[in-house]
């Protein structure tokens, strides 16, 4: 199984999460509905109960008869131990018994879940001894294409537990490092403001109302920061698209009687069209080969698609004097209005969605 086909099956499986969430209420049916089908994604065989053995027994000091919900063998060795619980629940508070597991197994990764969040630990901190925080944490309901790249390395064909393990300490403090600048963009702390005022050298009195005044400039700024470093990737996407294509019109080939009409009709394909069409595949880059993505200019609409095939469009966007909109091939046509080409990040999902249903 190559990777797009994985991607094309998680996504899948997220899309079939989200239409089946309200009707699963317990335990059984989350891991009838949601595990199983997950692990079943990943290429394990969920019906063998040598390699996917349910309700593990691993018996840990006084305590007998203590059970985890599954376990994965390969090659004749526990790989993955892992605990389910139902589909509503916080899984926070719920690892006490993965811990004790861990601890006498020789599995090195343990995974929490709820069907939706997937927790996966291992022994960073201390050797044999599972980490109180994972080193990557997804929600299948709206998981992230970086994701679906790590989650493919636990795939039973591509499962290398020293791999995983080499790679599993950045995951780890990355993730931690995105979710403090994160946290401070929103709630700047004061000891976070203080940091920044002594590196860029405030010599004023850091007291509370200092703190106070100075703690918006700090979220702004470090948004300023991450918005200029999107716009001179997307200028430099945009430019370096221009200097390969340089298409400053596209004529459609036209047969018959419409031959002599050919050259009064050459259709301008204009500088907004071609930034739709470098969003497009920049939004696409992880789902697709952007090689595959191809546009075709008409009197009517601006058309994104795949393999230069007419029936596999993706998108068709519209310009006028007043207003411009895109219409995405999502079944019913859905019809979105926008200001400026860049707003097509704002609905990347749903051409995401789209352009996957051509892997």
């Amino acid at each position: 199984m190559d990777k797009q086909e994985f991607a094309s099956k998680i996504k899948q499986l997220s899309s079939n999460l989200n239409n089946l969430k309200d009707n699963i209420n317990n335990e059984e049916q989350t891991k009838n509905a949601l595990i199983m089908p997950f692990f079943m994604n990943l290429g394990y065989n969920v019906f063998d109960p040598i390699e996917f053995i349910p309700e593990f027994t691993a018996d840990v000091g006084i305590k007998k008869g203590e059970r985890v919900d599954y376990a994965i063998t390969l090659n004749d060795q526990i790989a993955m131990l892992v605990e389910a619980k139902e589909l509503k629940s916080d899984l926070n508070n719920h690892s006490s018994q993965l811990h004790r597991y861990f601890n006498v197994t020789e599995s090195k990764f343990a995974i929490l879940t709820n069907g939706d969040e997937y927790r996966f630990f291992t022994d960073l901190d201390k050797s044999n001894i599972m980490d109180s925080n994972p080193f990557l944490t997804i929600h299948l309901s709206n998981i992230k294409d970086s994701q679906i790249n790590e989650l493919f390395k636990f795939s039973k064909e591509n499962f290398d537990s020293e791999k995983i393990a080499s790679t599993a300490s950045d995951l780890k403090y990355v993730g931690q490092i995105a979710s403090f600048f994160t946290q401070q963009m929103s709630n700047t702390s004061d000891d976070f403001v203080r940091i920044v005022l002594n590196e860029i050298g405030f010599e004023g009195q850091k007291n509370s109302r200092v703190i106070d005044d100075f703690r918006p400039m700090v979220s702004r700024g470090i948004q300023a920061l991450i918005n200029e470093r999107v716009n001179d990737r997307l200028s430099h996407a945009l430019d370096s698209t221009k200097t390969e294509e340089e298409p400053s019109s596209v004529v459609v080939s036209i047969d018959g009687d419409e031959a002599d009409e050919e050259a009064k009709n050459e259709i301008v394909t204009t500088t907004e069209e071609l930034e739709v069409y470098t969003l497009a595949k920049a939004i696409s880059r992880n789902t697709i080969d952007i090689d595959r993505i191809y546009y075709r200019d008409n009197t009517a609409y601006f058309n994104v698609l795949v393999d230069d095939n007419i029936r596999r469009w993706v998108l068709r966007a519209y310009f006028n004097s007043v207003r411009s909109w895109i219409v995405i091939n999502d079944g019913n046509n859905t019809k979105i209005e926008f200001e400026k080409p860049v707003d097509l990040f704002n609905v990347a999902d749903q051409i995401i969605e789209v352009t996957a249903q051509f892997i």
